[in-house]
This record gives C-alpha cells, structure tokens and sequence, in this order.
C-alpha cells in the first residue's frame, strides 16, 4: 500500500463510490456503530473542482483506492457550500489565545477508509501523507467530527488530534478538532 495525492479520474471515482457506500444516510445502526461513518455527500464532479484546488491523499492497493481523506481549503468553499458554514463556525473559535482564521489552515473534508482495508494502518497512513505534504504550507489542520462517531474519535485522537469545541446544529453533535502543525516560536 502507498500513499500519495489523487493523480486520475478513476481515483476521483472511486473517492466518490466510497464516499457514498460510507454515507451516513445508507449505512445500518450498527454498521454506523462498528465502523463510523462519513457525514458529507461528495459527487464526482464535485470532487473533479475540488482536486483542483488542492489535490486530496489517497492510500492505494494497486490501483484500488483503499482509503482517501479530502482537502479542503478555505477557498474551497465556493465549489463546496457547506465548508462556508463550517468556516464560519471554527473561524470564530479561538485556540492558543488566537481566532483560529488567523492561523493558515484548511479543512479535512471528509476521511474514510475501505472496510476490507479497516485496522490496518491506512487511515494513520493518510494523515501522515497529509502532514508530510502540506505541513510546510499549513500551521493547523481542522476537522468536525460527530460525537456518535466513536471509531473516528478514537483514531482521530490517536494521530494527534485534539478538541477545542464541541457544539450542537440541526445534524447533531459535533467536536471539532485541530492537529496543531506550527513551528515552535
């Protein structure tokens, strides 16, 4: 397996496959409960936009994509608009006694690994892609993560995510999260 940036529409289109078979709309309580989920809907064309703004990680297994994990910087926004409520929200956080749209960072948009690939060290493969790549562009990475999504908690936490907030919409709860990438002062 290896990691590296989406590099092809077949990737784009297994991004979308996964993205939609992980889906919290499709999946059973207890899949929900065992494996998490993804919370966001991505189509291909979608995706296609995004890729050009800032291309995502994927972990591979030949050509089968078998994990991938979204970036979405802030500009991204305008071809995804449910980042500009998302922003809206975490830039008015603070963390380290500073707004956090203070700080150049981007969003995790959406990260999800193959359920036959699960456990196997894909999904610490995709952030530390993500570090090894865009860690010298970016001082923090930011994600949302809901609260009943304990397997993504639990890994979240495990790569160095911490929690600065956690609030309530009209989706449920969530937690968001930073991975703090700045350089010591």
């Amino acid at each position: 397996m290896q990691g590296t940036i989406v590099g092809n529409e077949s990737e784009l289109l297994q991004i979308a496959a996964l993205s939609s078979a992980n889906n919290i709309k499709t999946l059973t309580a207890e899949e929900k409960a065992k494996d998490g989920f993804v919370t966001w809907s991505y189509d291909f064309e979608v995706l296609q936009q995004l890729h050009q703004i800032t291309p995502s990680i994927i972990v591979k297994d030949g050509d089968l994509v078998v994990g991938y994990a979204l970036v979405l910087p802030p500009d991204a926004a305008t071809v995804y608009p449910p980042l500009a409520t998302m922003l809206n929200h975490v830039g008015s956080l603070e963390y380290n006694n500073r707004p956090v749209s203070s700080y150049n960072y981007y969003v995790m948009g959406q990260v999800c690994v193959h359920p036959d690939y699960r456990g196997k060290g894909v999904f610490q493969l995709l952030y530390q892609q993500h570090k090894n790549i865009y860690s010298q562009q970016y001082e923090l990475l930011v994600t949302e993560i809901s609260t009943s999504n304990h397997r993504s908690q639990r890994a979240h936490s495990k790569v160095g995510f911490k929690s600065i907030h956690t609030y309530k919409d009209e989706l449920g709860e969530w937690d968001v999260v930073i991975w703090n990438w700045e350089l010591p002062k």
